[in-house]
């Protein structure tokens, strides 16, 4: 052991040298241009010796401020609890307004009162606003004109719209849960009905129904898309400025989705979203053109 914290004690004092190099001899005194000192032949060029040092380096344990795994543990903990916690202190909520109008907006207290623009998708508005869990309070401005929808809770003295954000509606697998729970009781009372009646629920007749093509209302184009499909996690500024890599959780909506980014430089972008058990992955794949 004395011999070990001896030659740990040397290694400490003497960093890695060359061979033929010592570090105690002052550099000042070497020669000067014309002149002849060790190593050198006389035509003034390396010998070998000198033209091949030998590096002797330390053992990694002389170091002591090596990164090790638990610090790296730690960072990734600590970044993760970071990204946690943002995700769990905004949620995000869907405005439309219907009421018509050529350019419109919505203002609330989760936005100080400040325009968020609303997109036009045919005859109505939507946007997607990440506000913290809470009752807030907004109204529309259409085309310059504050109004309110009258078909939301309004406040007392109806001149703002009241809306209350609770985190429990956003748990997906709760959620997940109320939805197979639903299903479940459906399809029972289903099969008790169709045991009863010995055929299915509904009403009946001799009429034979008339397709909308038929009836002279044309189809207009595709399904209006969903505005949750409009969030988009990829392309946005990061919420953990320690790891880039890592992304905030998504929506439960944008799972299983492809996402597609426009055409630059010749290289073509596609993303998706799929979720295990409660971890989520994006894979991003890059292709030319």
């Amino acid at each position: 052991m004395g011999n070990a914290n001896a030659n740990s004690k040397q290694r400490i004092e003497r960093p890695y040298s060359i061979d033929g190099y010592d570090p105690s001899v002052d550099r000042r005194e070497s020669p000067r241009p014309g002149e002849f000192g060790s190593g050198y032949n006389d035509l003034n060029r390396p010998t070998e010796s000198s033209r091949r040092p030998v590096l002797c380096y330390q053992s990694s344990s002389d170091y002591g401020n090596e990164d090790t795994s638990e610090d790296f543990k730690n960072y990734a903990d600590d970044s993760s609890s970071a990204i946690n916690a943002l995700n769990d202190q905004i949620l995000p909520i869907v405005f439309k307004w219907d009421g018509g109008g050529k350019e419109a907006y919505i203002v609330g207290t989760f936005s100080d009162w400040k325009p968020v623009k609303m997109v036009k998708s045919q005859a109505d508005f939507v946007t997607i606003v990440d506000i913290p869990a809470g009752v807030h309070k907004y109204k529309f401005v259409v085309d310059g004109v504050e109004k309110v929808d009258k078909n939301a809770s309004l406040d007392e003295s109806e001149s703002n719209n009241v809306l209350n954000v609770q985190k429990s509606d956003f748990e997906v697998f709760d959620a997940l849960a109320q939805d197979l729970a639903s299903n479940n009781n459906n399809n029972s009372s289903n099969a008790t009905t169709t045991a009863v009646s010995g055929s299915p629920p509904g009403s009946y007749s001799q009429d034979i129904p008339t397709f909308p093509q038929e009836s002279g209302r044309a189809n207009q184009g595709p399904p209006i898309l969903p505005p949750q499909l409009l969030q988009v996690i990829l392309n946005n500024p990061s919420v953990n400025f320690g790891e880039p890599t890592l992304l905030p959780q998504p929506n439960h909506v944008m799972l299983n989705h492809l996402y597609a980014l426009s055409i630059k430089d010749g290289v073509m972008v596609l993303s998706a979203i799929h979720r295990y058990r409660k971890k989520y992955v994006t894979t991003m794949l890059y292709k030319p053109i």
